[in-house]
């Protein structure tokens, strides 16, 4: 009997450490092209630009009670290169409780103030400033609409080098996104140093390898065909930018990256704050594979192969892989408890497996760090050491994905409170 159960406890130990074995390999075999993109701007050089044409830019904001930090984001948008006159700020001034309309009328911006409690997010804020704008405008007013949030900075270069790519006949560009707030902590830092990993090393290479970029929340430009193509802004999902991405990536439209637009944004400092944002990020990935799962799987058998594939990548099988590792550590345990295995088996394949995902990260992290060095814009001890907090900021995102399958998310606004210029935030 002795010997049945040692049997059993064995078979036990090298079910769950096969099943550990085939998850990491699914997820490798998933994943292994992004190890590609970092050797892409090595490697590669960027194309010339075509010649730039005078755009109409339209730039639009959604502000809910950021009467501290937008006047900072307006006066970077007053400061840019690009000839002032092609340039009208709009704000939506979406349910404020504040002055964020006055300041905003203050520094030259068009304002619509909007109070509805029903349809709440950023999705609802654009569509009812578009609306305003061709009533007030008309539908051919502009060339191309950008978007930024209240809370953003701008390298006075930025208009100019988004309207280079945008004159490449790109018809949704997107950029560079830094922090303002890198060194306040680990979760700000965390956020950040993705942030960056995302504008050099996915971004850039796809746009290096010929592929579509990815919208990232803030920091994107898009032609005013598209929007009249689609009847207004009408992308309402917790994740709008993911979900206007995927929507262009299925009609066949590669999204430009400008890398020498760069903008700085607020990042959460509070891992209440950071969960929050991330949980509703995670369940904004449910929902657009929800909505746009089967058209990416079908369009992957087709010319649009690459594209599809990667934001098939970027929304879904991340998720469902961590989960299931996760259960499968936890399903080890428990039996192991309750069967007599030998846990010391099972907790070297669980420090083997994090300890995997620790370094991966870690490198990453290492890479981004680097090689954007000069663009971090805290102290050489802090880039460093968050290296080692970047991977921990990165697995808590386990908890919140589980989360995010059973919970009821809705958006909620992340108070925004770095009232910092430009000049404040490149002299650390």
């Amino acid at each position: 009997m002795e010997q049945i159960l040692q049997s059993e406890s064995a078979s036990g130990d090298i079910v769950f450490a096969a099943i550990n074995v085939l998850l990491c390999t699914v997820f490798l075999l998933c994943y292994f092209y992004q190890f590609f993109y970092l050797a892409l701007p090595f490697l590669l050089k960027d194309k010339p630009h075509k010649p730039a044409k005078p755009t109409r830019f339209a730039i639009l904001i959604s502000a809910r009670n950021e009467e501290t930090v937008i006047k900072n984001l307006l006066d970077s948008i007053n400061r840019q290169t690009y000839p002032r006159e092609r340039v009208t700020v709009f704000v939506a001034a979406d349910n404020c409780t504040d002055a964020t309309a006055a300041v905003a009328r203050a520094n030259g911006a068009v304002v619509y103030e909007r109070f509805n409690r029903e349809k709440v997010g950023k999705g609802y804020a654009l569509e009812f400033l578009y609306e305003h704008i061709v009533r007030d405008y008309g539908e051919e007013a502009f060339d191309a609409f950008t978007v930024f949030d209240a809370d953003n900075v701008l390298d006075p270069g930025y208009v100019e080098a988004v309207n280079r790519t945008f004159s490449d006949g790109y018809e949704v560009v997107t950029s560079y996104r830094n922090s303002k707030n890198y060194g306040d902590n680990w979760i700000s830092a965390g956020y950040a140093l993705w942030f960056l990993r995302e504008s050099e090393y996915l971004n850039h290479a796809r746009m290096l390898a010929g592929t579509s970029c990815a919208v990232s929340g803030t920091g994107f430009t898009f032609s005013s065909k598209i929007i009249r193509e689609v009847g207004g802004w009408k992308f309402f999902l917790l994740t709008e930018d993911i979900e206007f991405t995927v929507y262009n990536v299925v009609k066949g439209r590669k999204i430009g990256y400008a890398k020498d637009a760069e903008l700085y944004d607020e990042q959460p400092v509070t891992f209440a704050q950071s969960w929050t944002q991330r949980l509703r990020w995670a369940k904004g990935y449910i929902q657009v594979w929800g909505k746009y799962g089967s058209a990416l799987v079908r369009n992957m058998f087709s010319e649009k192969f690459t594209s599809c594939y990667d934001m098939t990548m970027t929304i879904m099988p991340a998720l469902i892989i961590s989960i299931l590792t996760l259960l499968n550590c936890a399903l080890g345990v428990v039996l192991g408890l309750a069967l007599g295995w030998d846990l010391s088996r099972i907790g070297a394949s669980l420090f083997g497996t994090f300890s995997g995902i620790y370094l991966t990260l870690w490198f990453i992290g290492a890479l981004t760090t680097a090689t954007e060095w000069n663009k971090i814009h805290c102290s050489a001890f802090k880039k460093i050491f968050y290296l080692f907090t970047f991977p921990i900021f990165m697995l808590t995102y386990l908890p919140i994905a589980i989360t995010a399958l059973f919970k009821k998310v809705e958006w909620k606004p992340i108070a925004h409170t770095q009232a910092k210029t430009l000049s404040d935030i490149v002299k650390k």
